[in-house]
């Protein structure tokens, strides 16, 4: 990781790329160990961001728990997964879902796959996963499932491959959660703090529907009011208040 110093108005444009870059390595870094923290990843799952000055290349952790990524493990790969970082460092199998959302959607700009408890049970069943409350809907309106055994059979159920990252990201289409059959979820964001806010919430909205369930019958929010919740729980004003308490408790934990 380069400098963290802020930039002046007389700092070069290579030493402004150098800074922009230092701080999505720095979220990168971050919403690992958050995402760690509220139980979204552990040992497995991982996060990524498209590269700020070169969108044809997207920033991604080498193989290592979340919890523990430091900037020092954020490699550089091109959209067509091949690592440009000089390392032997060993690299996820499943960066092809990564380079693949990043190839289809220019938009997105920020991927977590993850195995969240709360998730597994809308990917093991044909329960639709809606969204049921208010902070829930940042998961999105519709939630689409993948299933591999769709067009690939029986494999180990990563998603190793470009055809198999592709079918997957043509699942998601333009949508910003995807199920994955057997296996866990993806989320995609505009910026590295909206994808840790969508992964989080679309979580613990997995959580209140099946709580909801074991009442009675779900009541899911409108199309227009999941909507209109979204857009506003996006904004800055709702995601720095969550993003400035959840790196406290990362501080707070002893991480630096």
């Amino acid at each position: 990781m380069l400098s963290n110093a802020p930039a002046s108005a007389s700092e070069t444009p290579l030493r402004q790329d150098a800074l922009e870059l230092d701080a999505i390595v720095a979220d990168i870094v971050l919403s690992s160990r958050i995402l760690a923290r509220e139980g979204i990843v552990d040992s497995f799952g991982h996060v990524s961001g498209r590269h700020p000055r070169r969108p044809d290349h997207y920033l991604m952790p080498r193989t290592r728990a979340a919890e523990l990524v430091t900037a020092e493990d954020v490699l550089v790969f091109d959209l067509e997964d091949t690592l440009v970082t000089a390392t032997e460092a060993r690299t996820f199998a499943e960066r092809s879902i990564h380079g693949a959302i990043y190839r289809a959607r220019p938009d997105v700009l920020a991927i977590c796959h993850h195995h969240a408890p709360a998730m597994m049970p809308f990917c093991t069943s044909d329960a639709e996963l809606v969204p049921v409350f208010h902070l829930g809907a940042t998961m999105g309106a519709t939630v689409p499932r993948w299933d591999s055994q769709d067009e690939f059979g029986d494999t180990n159920l990563i998603v190793s491959t470009h055809a198999q990252g592709d079918s997957l990201a043509r699942a998601l289409g333009p949508n910003w959660t995807v199920l994955m059959r057997g296996h866990g979820a993806t989320v995609a964001g505009r910026s590295i703090r909206e994808l840790t806010f969508r992964a989080i919430y679309g979580a613990r909205n997995a959580d209140a529907q099946l709580r909801a369930a074991q009442l009675g019958s779900v009541r899911r929010l409108t199309a227009a009011e999941a909507l209109s919740a979204a857009e506003f729980n996006l904004t800055p004003f709702a995601m720095d208040r969550a993003w400035e308490q959840w790196t406290r408790h990362i501080h707070a934990a002893g991480h630096p």
